[in-house]
């Protein structure tokens, strides 16, 4: 079969799920960081008994209300692309990947959709303290759910707890808390639920300062301003720190990834990290990687050519021989199903000998060429620097904001208030482009090492996903459209019950 997918077909597959997942992801990081920062300020309220904290909590949660509904019409359209586009690896892996997905839906959804109607609906209608609760809850049921998502991701870039079934042809689960606490995971989830706090704290301090050039609602805007920049900076810090977490254990099970990231082609010890050009700070990708000043980083070249000694002590085997063992597990597969099949058990267990032996490398086969296992050098690099730099620019921009936040001072800085404006769309950049860096930096894999982009597809005609990637194209946009509208829209009226 995949001898006959056309290569378009793979291209709109890919292109299609790039969307719909891009897409979902202007969404999910505002619910998550939102969650955070209502939540704070209704424990003010409930603490303090003040009602303009009541009133505050409110306003950023109609928005988060108005965010978090597009954000699920957008997610529910992603996993079921699985089944349609992915369907090659839906069966292949199904029963690991599926288990997450699973979890979440049951759990962290359901979580939300409970506590959320509370959210909303229960002001004076349940206790202070309840509804306070149910705000956290709901907060807590969006990052549980991230967290299995996150844990599926982790797994397709670093597959653990499996164990191959050449009767089935499917990888079968074998430890779950393998799976769910796999260092890629845990890494992936901090990172990526902190970064999100930092987008829900540039939209917060972005619109209240829209409020300041405006002259309204000044205690309200400061106020929010002061919450959301601790939360940024906090978020800010600790990301910096789990990306340094994320650096090291990409350079260990993703070894490619690292190397187009950083644009090195031939790797060695001490090696330096490149800003932009011939701007470098000498050893500093050693230090990143390894966390040794003269660590050794294998380059591109490296990688295809192998024969370097890798951490564990072997020699790293080349592209080609991986290509080679790979074809040689595939073959074997196929002996072993017609053996098993024919009743001749003696053939079975000699093509199951040779099938363990080489299934590490089972995904390999499907490589017609090495150079195929190399992603988007240019994209991949460029989408780390935008990454890493904006992350070191909200860093700043929060502990700009603290100071003449704490001085009383930005009230009348309409330049700082401009900045934070226009910082709002630098923040949907950056976690984009760190999306980006995970995804098409693995490439060719679906499942790193395991299974290929083109191996993992449904057989369609090209022409129906063509056509549904500009249906979804049309839907997404206008969904978008009409979510900046209604905000748009929410954020003109201000916060009720606040004084101008």
């Amino acid at each position: 079969m995949f001898e006959n997918i056309d290569t378009s077909l793979i291209d709109w597959s890919r292109a299609q799920f790039a969307l719909t997942a891009m897409y979902h992801w202007l969404f999910v990081p505002l619910t998550l960081g939102l969650a955070v920062i209502m939540g704070l300020m209704e424990t003010f309220y409930v603490t303090t008994g003040k009602e303009f904290w009541k009133n505050t909590a409110k306003f950023w949660m109609k928005l988060f209300g108005i965010n978090f509904a597009v954000g699920v019409a957008t997610g529910l359209i992603l996993e079921f692309e699985f089944g349609t586009n992915w369907s090659n690896y839906s069966w292949f892996v199904g029963d690991i990947f599926g288990a997450p997905l699973a979890i979440e839906g049951i759990l962290a959804f359901f979580m939300e959709a409970t506590f959320i109607a509370v959210m909303f609906f229960g002001w004076n209608k349940v206790s202070k303290r309840f509804h306070l609760a149910s705000t956290w809850l709901t907060g807590l049921g969006a990052t549980i759910s991230a967290w299995w998502i996150l844990v599926a991701n982790a797994w397709m870039q670093y597959p653990v707890g499996m164990a191959f079934n050449p009767e089935t042809v499917r990888n079968e689960m074998v430890d779950f808390a393998a799976v769910a606490l796999s260092p890629m995971a845990v890494a992936k989830f901090f990172h990526t639920v902190l970064s999100s706090w930092i987008l829900g704290a540039v939209f917060v301090v972005g619109i209240s300062c829209w409020y300041l050039l405006r002259n309204r609602q000044k205690e309200f805007a400061l106020s929010s301003i002061k919450v959301a920049a601790a939360v940024g900076l906090f978020a800010s810090l600790v990301t910096a720190w789990t990306g340094d977490i994320s650096g090291v254990q990409v350079a260990k099970v993703q070894p490619m990834k690292m190397a187009a990231a950083e644009g090195l082609h031939d790797g060695g010890n001490g090696v330096p990290f490149t800003i932009v050009g011939d701007l470098k700070i000498p050893k500093m990708l050693s230090i990143l990687a390894t966390h040794d000043i003269d660590g050794y980083v294998p380059g591109i070249n490296n990688l295809l050519e192998g024969g370097y000694q890798m951490p564990d002590g072997t020699t790293a085997l080349s592209a080609e021989e991986k290509i080679k063992r790979g074809q040689i597990a595939i073959a074997a597969l196929d002996a072993f199903r017609k053996a098993h099949k024919a009743g001749d058990e003696a053939s079975a267990a000699v093509a199951r000998k040779t099938l363990d032996e080489n299934v590490k490398y089972f995904g390999y086969g499907y490589i017609k060429d090495p150079t195929h296992l190399v992603p988007n050098v240019e994209l991949t690099f460029w989408s780390f620097r935008v990454m890493v730099g904006l992350g070191g620019y909200f860093i700043l921009f929060f502990i700009i904001v603290l100071i003449v936040s704490k001085k009383e001072k930005l009230a009348d800085m309409r330049w700082l208030q401009r900045v934070a404006l226009w910082t709002i769309p630098l923040a949907y950049i950056g976690s984009q482009a760190g999306w980006v860096v995970a995804e098409v930096g693995r490439q060719p894999w679906a499942i790193q090492d395991m299974l290929p982009v083109g191996a993992a597809i449904s057989k369609l005609q090209t022409g129906s996903v063509q056509l549904t990637f500009f249906i979804f194209l049309l839907l997404f946009t206008v969904l978008l459209f009409a979510e900046i509208g209604i905000m748009l829209k929410a954020i003109k009226k201000g916060p009720e019950g606040i004084k101008n």
